[in-house]
């Protein structure tokens, strides 16, 4: 205490002169901006009446409020998802860092849960096997294998930032596992990782820069940094404002994008290798691969679908039951050309697919697609009720059994909280039931007509961990997409300002095409993380078989789980739980 004392004693003999007089300058600074202000508020403006009464005080609520949403994850329990502690484990996951808990959760999750069996004889780990792929497509040419049970959701170029999807991407690839393109069509941004060779020039527009060029974009990489250098390099060797289209190959020292009007022999006749699992989603504004008057391209979609898997059909998403929405701020030059869009627009799809005025017309349609694309088809929905699967069941059932292909290889569900970037908040938590209510109908009403083996299930809809998915394997599902935990994996912090709406952009340059936010993020870095989630979710996955005694995945089903409700009541039959739930 004497130390401190005689330290408080020497501090007080200094004199600082310069800090004292810019203290005081700030100071006066400060008050007579808060006078310019108080006479604002008081006298002058008049469409807030709550700072005409209370000038300059009034101004502190809509300082908190702005706060309020970045804000609420630190100083708050976790709402949305079961625990912080569920967050937390997305992002050890991706940074390679120990997923492992102490003591307890910090939160307690809710007592109402679906939940899993343990064996009394458990397995290794090693046990397990490590066979995740689910098969896509019984009556397709080209059917598709994949190597994971996960997948990226359907997040659109343009929705998400073009290095996000550079980084999705390239985790896609690192990761082996699926990624979707979203409603936003197939842009230069999902091939990062194509690199440019003789024989793929024969479909690619290319621009190379002359030797100055090439020094100039050499000089700056080394003074500052290849991310700056080569914005540099593209803007000295393309003149046409949708520059950010063209994806730069650092081998070959050029820029580089796909030239649809390349006639479709100059296109791969096979997936190339360096891409990864591409699922193609066609929405209701067709973009990417309509005509210039706005109708479905044949040999367009024909075109894309050289580098893609499947195609799915979007009728509908979790949080967004009417056509996508794309503010006129994150409408850039790059994304109007992919799409086929007037620049800085807003973007607002059609509620209702062109091909899809009944069930019939919308089945004939992915029969068109099968014929065009040799490869599966299918359609995203949301389930309401079990007469929604009433309608859909009984005509894949006669469709498979009159020898057509016209009918989905596979459905995708996403629950009704599934996310989204831009929405309507009257519909984003009132439409549709939750996924474990949607899979448990889907998978019941494809087994009565006798077709589950013809139809694959993709589940959608709030998975952070293993033990989220695990449930979700064990109602039906045969594969999972998940969107919010790989943008977490990827750098997002949920701030909420993904739609760019009052000029707020997210803050990590992940869904925003303001270029300022965006020229930070790290995509060879977010890529690896993205990738390192994906293997510590299939960790996850075999960890949780093997005590539950599971040699394959495959053996997973409805028997393995239970079902506690928030009294306590448990049921060990969950099929009792569902058909409880859905007949009240």
């Amino acid at each position: 205490m004497e130390a401190l004392r005689t330290f408080a004693a020497s501090f007080n003999s200094y004199d600082f002169p310069i800090l004292m007089f810019l203290l005081k300058a700030v100071g006066i600074v400060l008050i007579v901006l808060a006078v310019l202000t108080l006479i604002y508020d008081r006298f002058i403006q008049r469409h807030d009446q709550l700072l005409i009464n209370f000038p300059l005080i009034g101004r502190m609520r809509y300082f908190f409020y702005l706060l309020r949403d970045p804000m609420r994850q630190y100083f708050g329990d976790e709402k949305f998802y079961e625990s912080f502690d569920k967050v937390k484990w997305v992002y050890d996951a991706a940074e390679r860092r120990s997923a492992y808990a102490s003591f307890s959760p910090g939160q307690p999750q809710k007592s109402a849960r679906l939940s899993i069996k343990n064996a009394n004889c458990v397995l290794n780990n090693e046990d397990v096997s490590d066979d995740f792929s689910v098969t896509f497509g019984t009556d397709v040419k080209y059917p598709f294998k994949t190597t994971s049970v996960f997948g990226r959701s359907a997040m659109s170029d343009g929705a998400i930032s073009p290095e996000g999807t550079r980084a999705f991407s390239k985790g896609a690839y690192l990761g082996k596992f699926p990624i979707n393109t979203g409603e936003g069509s197939l842009t230069s941004n999902f091939l990062y990782t194509h690199a440019f060779n003789e024989e793929n020039r024969r479909y690619l527009d290319v621009k190379e820069g002359t030797i100055f060029a090439k020094t100039v974009y050499k000089i700056i990489k080394r003074l500052l940094n290849p991310s700056v250098a080569q914005r540099v390099y593209r803007h000295m060797i393309i003149d046409t404002p949708d520059e950010e289209s063209y994806l730069f190959d650092k081998v070959a020292m050029l820029c580089f994008r796909v030239n649809w009007q390349a006639p479709i022999d100059a296109f791969p006749k096979e997936v190339p290798s360096d891409l990864p699992d591409i699922i193609f989603q066609m929405g209701s504004g067709l973009y990417g691969v309509r005509d210039s008057q706005g109708n479905f391209d044949d040999e367009r979609y024909q075109k894309v679908m050289r580098f893609s898997k499947m195609t799915e059909i979007k009728m509908a998403q979790g949080a967004k039951q009417t056509g996508g929405k794309l503010l006129g701020d994150k409408v850039s030059n790059a994304i109007a050309y992919f799409r086929g869009v007037e620049a800085h627009k807003d973007l607002f799809s059609p509620n209702q697919f062109p091909f899809a005025h009944n069930l019939e017309e919308l089945f004939d349609f992915m029969g068109r697609l099968k014929t065009l694309s040799d490869k599966p088809v299918g359609v995203k929905v949301v389930v309401s009720s079990k007469e929604t699967c009433d309608e859909y069941a009984p005509l894949i059932a006669q469709r498979v059994k009159e020898g057509s292909s016209a009918y989905p290889d596979f459905i995708t569900i996403d629950g009704g909280e599934g996310g989204s970037g831009a929405a309507p908040l009257e519909m984003m938590m009132t439409v549709g039931m939750t996924i474990a209510k949607a899979l448990y109908v889907v998978d019941n009403a494809l087994k009565e007509v006798g077709v589950r083996e013809k139809v694959k299930v993709i589940a959608s809809e709030k998975v952070l961990t293993p033990d989220d998915a695990i449930v979700l394997f064990g109602i039906g599902a045969d594969f999972v997409a998940i969107a919010r935990a790989f943008m977490m994996s990827a750098g997002c912090i949920r701030a909420r300002e993904c739609s760019g709406a009052h000029g707020r952009h997210c803050p990590v340059g992940l869904a925003t095409q303001d270029r300022s936010k965006r020229a930070s993020f790290l995509v060879e870095q977010k890529a690896k993380n993205v990738a390192s989630y994906h293997g510590q979710l299939l960790s996850g996955i075999r960890g949780l078989l093997a005590i539950m005694g599971l040699s394959s995945l495959q053996s997973l089903t409805k028997e393995h789980l239970i079902f506690k409700d928030h009294v306590g009541k448990t049921y060990q039959n969950v099929d009792s739980y569902f058909e409880e739930m859905l007949s009240q």
